[in-house]
């Protein structure tokens, strides 16, 4: 992979830190400012919701913007909004801050995705999705518990400074690996691209995309109090375990990308079947910290290996949307960020417990699951239909 690619995963790494790091922060944020945990938890859907609103619409602003200047831009606004998050006293700036940080991530991702695809030869899409995906993983397992310490530390606040100090190399990184102005060809018109994406594969690819993403959010997000109120285990821990999800994800992205160009079905059946049932068993096994420690990596592994998988197999979907397929999949990609912690918090505030978004995520990528079966199915019975007119009408008369 071109040296360049990693360096554009420094800055999502940046992001993914940010993104993620609340996991372990929504007990401090929640008694510091004096709302409830859910609540809290909700900035972690907030932050999903503009990543939703603004991967296409960013996207589609910029078409026309050289790639170095669009990524620049979305990057600086992300390290202004995370200096006002540090210093606000007021949970609604701290949402607002939440909306258009993830507007600019969600601008810079789906330029990113571009960028990182062009790079490579056409067949390894899979192979340059995964490894820009690094930075979200490196984020899980350096940023998101380092995030963590520095909030048990010194307060959730020095998080957020940590974030945007982070984000000053990325932005020397961006100036100095990719390429601007006259470097950048023209984009297809944007009829064209919006045309593209009614395709049903990758529709169908986007929906299993945001299921499965929706899972992994609502359990991370309420790792923390999972750990302390369900295992038992001291706030020390914290980090150990978003640390060891961390870990788990960046192997998962690794192996997954070596299998996502060659083997996708294999790697979406197999690793889809196995993440459902790992929900489940950490849900039963929660209390006992063998199991959650063990489960916590194995489950972060699965996860991000077949959430990378659906990320490139959605950019091989689209072809003809070059721009807006890097948007649209990550659109897709935070649905399941925005509601897989609003359910995780629905459970909870119904008095369900601290394991009820396991059993949500569970649930979740059940029916993506389901959801493959009946469109394969259905894809098995047209070729079948197709095959039959076809020898039908080959036959003499």
């Amino acid at each position: 992979m071109p040296f360049a690619l990693h360096l554009l995963g420094l800055a999502v790494f940046a992001q993914g830190t940010s993104e993620f790091m609340l996991s372990g922060l929504v007990p401090d944020i929640a008694r510091d400012l004096r709302v409830s945990v859910p609540a809290a938890g909700a900035l972690t859907s907030a932050f999903a919701v503009g990543m939703v609103v603004g991967a296409p619409v960013m996207a589609s602003l910029a078409r026309r913007w050289s790639r170095r200047g669009a990524l620049l831009g979305f990057l600086g606004v992300f390290l202004a909004v995370h200096v006002v998050g540090a210093v606000t006293g007021s949970f609604e700036v701290l949402v607002a801050t939440r909306v258009v940080g993830a507007l600019a991530n969600a601008g810079f991702l789906a330029v990113a995705l571009v960028t990182a695809v062009h790079m490579v030869e056409p067949g390894a899409k899979g192979r340059a999705t995964s490894t820009l995906l690094g930075g979200v993983t490196l984020a899980c397992v350096v940023g998101v518990p380092a995030g963590a310490l520095l909030g048990q530390l010194w307060g959730w606040r020095a998080a957020f400074w940590a974030v945007a100090l982070v984000s000053v190399p990325a932005v020397v990184a961006v100036v100095r690996s990719v390429p601007g102005g006259a470097a950048d060809s023209a984009p297809p018109a944007l009829r064209g691209e919006l045309r593209s994406l009614r395709r049903p594969r990758l529709q169908i690819t986007l929906l299993l995309g945001a299921l499965v993403n929706g899972a992994t959010f609502c359990t991370f997000t309420y790792l923390a109090p999972l750990v302390t109120k369900v295992t038992g285990l001291e706030s020390g821990w914290v980090p150990v375990v978003l640390a060891l999800f961390g870990a788990g994800s960046f192997v998962g992205v690794g192996v997954g990308g070596r299998f996502a160009d060659r083997r996708p079905a294999a790697v979406l059946a197999a690793g889809g079947s196995a993440l459902c049932l790992g929900w489940g068993a950490l849900a039963l096994g929660a209390g006992t910290p063998a199991v959650t420690l063990g489960l916590v990596f194995v489950q972060g592994a699965l996860s991000f290996g077949v959430g990378s998988t659906l990320i490139s197999q959605a950019l091989y979907a689209a072809p003809d949307a070059p721009t807006l397929g890097g948007g649209f999949a990550t659109a897709a990609f935070n649905v399941g960020a925005a509601l897989g912690p609003w359910l995780g918090g629905t459970a909870i505030g119904a008095g369900l417990g601290y394991r009820s978004p396991l059993w949500v995520s569970a649930v979740l990528v059940a029916l993506s699951l389901a959801a493959a079966g009946v469109t394969g199915g259905l894809a098995v019975r047209r070729q079948r239909g197709a095959t039959a007119r076809r020898a039908s009408a080959s036959r003499p008369t």
